[in-house]
């Protein structure tokens, strides 16, 4: 990555999921450089380009698009936003709690495919999980199932957690929720589906261009389907407006 920016190459196909178009988009946005990526979608999820129209469109179709049109020279860009979180670069989405341990469940089902995997994974977690402690923008810790910060509108292969969510609007959509009854959380895990969640008394959705996260210790998180672990306690997490360059669909 770092010899494709310092040769100034203006178009770089990836070929992946959401943690390896992640890995590539927050060194390309990190550096400011004015390097183009083309996405062809071949991970388990694929949930970034849900925002973009390509969630049904197979890898060799995708492929294909992107041949002609850099052939063509028909090359149009798109700047979307991207998103940190203690200190991590993220694309679509990030979060503390849940969300950290159902990732780590749905690695050991590799066996299963895609988005069946991560809801295997969520339904099992909702039985167990044990919420943690946290505070948003200054509020009075309490514990929480889970706290993500969504980019996209989408995460976990089929949850579709931030309905009105834009990756160009400069904004970050935070969805929170905090603990409830075990019998209670399946139900609101199944809300979360099909966007439903919102108007649950246990969530909380707030937009805007950044947010403060208070923990306990320095938490795990999930970013974009990686596991990194913050720097402190106190976590930060801004919108980067018009980060990346997107050849265009």
């Amino acid at each position: 990555m770092t010899e494709a920016i310092a040769d100034g190459i203006g178009t770089l196909v990836v070929v992946g999921g959401d943690g390896t178009i992640s890995n590539v988009a927050g060194p390309v946005a990190a550096a400011g450089a004015p390097l183009r990526l083309a996405l062809i979608p071949a991970g388990t999820g694929n949930d970034f380009v849900k925002n973009l129209g390509l969630a049904r469109v197979s890898p060799a179709e995708r492929a294909q698009q992107v041949a002609e049109r850099l052939a063509r020279g028909a090359v149009s860009e798109r700047r979307v936003d991207m998103g940190r979180i203690g200190g991590h670069w993220f694309l679509n989405v990030a979060g503390i709690g849940f969300d950290v341990a159902c990732n780590t469940l749905a690695e050991r089902l590799r066996p299963l495919p895609g988005a069946p995997r991560y809801i295997v994974a969520a339904l099992a977690e909702a039985v167990r999980y044990r919420a943690i402690p946290l505070g948003l923008d200054g509020e009075a810790w309490r514990p929480h199932l889970l706290a993500v910060f969504s980019n996209g509108s989408h995460f976990g292969g089929a949850f579709h957690v931030a309905p009105g969510a834009r990756i160009d609007d400069g904004l970050l959509d935070a969805v929170a929720f905090t603990d409830v009854p075990r019998w209670r959380r399946l139900p609101l895990l199944l809300s979360a589906l099909r966007g439903g969640h919102l108007g649950d008394p246990a969530c909380t959705h707030r937009r805007a261009s950044g947010f403060r996260v208070s923990c306990e210790t320095a938490p795990w998180l999930e970013v974009d389907g990686e596991l990194r672990q913050a720097p402190s306690a106190e976590v930060e997490v801004t919108s980067v407006p018009g980060a990346l360059r997107l050849l265009a669909v």
